[in-house]
């Protein structure tokens, strides 16, 4: 059987969407069978539907500051699909010990550019406000630590002369989109090994 998948998103998802796109191949060694959001208006809710995948929303308003609360109740909803691998694609939530350690070794995100060079926001800005010369984005583990966890893919394109911030993000998410997949695939297939083990 195929590792089930789900996704975390808080706005598009076009990261999602390139997964579960890639994940419809009949080759591909996962199934995405959960789009998860933090926000009930998160535009890739509906494009995962559309794309026949199902998707809901555990808005953290209700939480208030509790944020292991609402990790929880998305605990148990990853729980409930049957989940054995989480990507985050744009959930725009630091996460707690306690999601990250349910899902230690089984969860992964993907960040614009390439670690362990600028972790955290404003990636393109950054690397362009220092004349890098590439950039590119990262596939890592998710760990406490904020973009500290253990790489398993990069891809690198060159900055060009007269690039803005716009345009640099553009070329490197064109290689998120080819990226994250690759990178899930390698990971699915090496959950499928009977000596890996499968999350109970």
């Amino acid at each position: 059987m195929k590792p089930r998948v789900a996704v975390l998103i808080s706005g598009r998802g076009s990261n999602m969407e390139a997964l579960v796109q890639a994940a419809q191949a009949p080759g591909y060694p996962a199934e995405i069978v959960l789009v998860l959001s933090n926000k009930e208006d998160a535009a890739g809710l509906d494009i995962a539907r559309g794309l026949g995948v199902a998707a809901a929303a555990v808005s953290a308003k209700p939480f208030g500051r509790d944020r292991a609360a609402h990790e929880r109740a998305i605990d148990a909803l990853l729980v409930e699909a049957g989940a054995e691998i989480i990507c985050l694609a744009g959930y725009m939530r630091l996460l707690t010990p306690y999601l990250v350690g349910r899902w230690a070794g089984r969860m992964l995100n993907i960040h614009p550019s390439l670690l362990p060079a600028y972790p955290g926001l404003d990636t393109h800005a950054r690397a362009l406000a220092a004349g890098e010369r590439r950039h590119g984005c990262t596939v890592h583990l998710v760990t406490e630590g904020m973009d500290e966890g253990p790489i398993l893919a990069q891809a690198e394109v060159p900055i060009l002369p007269g690039d803005t911030e716009a345009v640099l993000a553009a070329r490197v998410l064109e290689q998120e989109h080819i990226l994250y997949p690759a990178a899930l695939a390698a990971l699915a297939e090496k959950i499928r090994l009977p000596e890996a083990g499968r999350r109970p």
